[in-house]
Formats: C-alpha cells, structure tokens, sequence
C-alpha cells in the first residue's frame, strides 16, 4: 500500500543509515577528539544519499557543538 516514490525514499534513508554505521570514526588525543578517516567510502556515500553536504557532515560528526 505504499508508493513506490514513498518505497524509494524509505530505501535511501535506511541505506544511509547503513553506510553511516559502517563510518570509521578515529579517536585522536585519548579519546579527547575523533576524526573521520579520510579513505572511509562509507561518508561520500551517506551524504549523497541524503543531499548533505560532505564536509558539513564530517564536521558535525566530530564535534559536539
């Protein structure tokens, strides 16, 4: 009962997830910091799949403000 447009948004959101879990997050100075690691496909991905830009989501993945 659901559209296929309404199919194919759900699809991406859960595929975006999925690639977000499998994100490499690296910790830096003991734990105090982290940063994305910067061959991981796993972000390049996720962002497309949403429309968010790269950059501003590595950003906001590591910083807590």
């Amino acid at each position: 009962g659901v559209k296929e447009s309404q199919q194919m948004s759900i699809f991406r959101i859960v595929a975006a997830i999925l690639h977000l879990g499998n994100l490499e997050i690296r910790a830096e100075r003991d734990g105090e910091a982290c940063s994305v690691a910067r061959d991981d496909e796993h972000l390049p991905t996720f962002c497309s799949l949403l429309g968010v830009e790269h950059s501003q989501m590595e950003h906001w993945l590591c910083h807590r403000k």
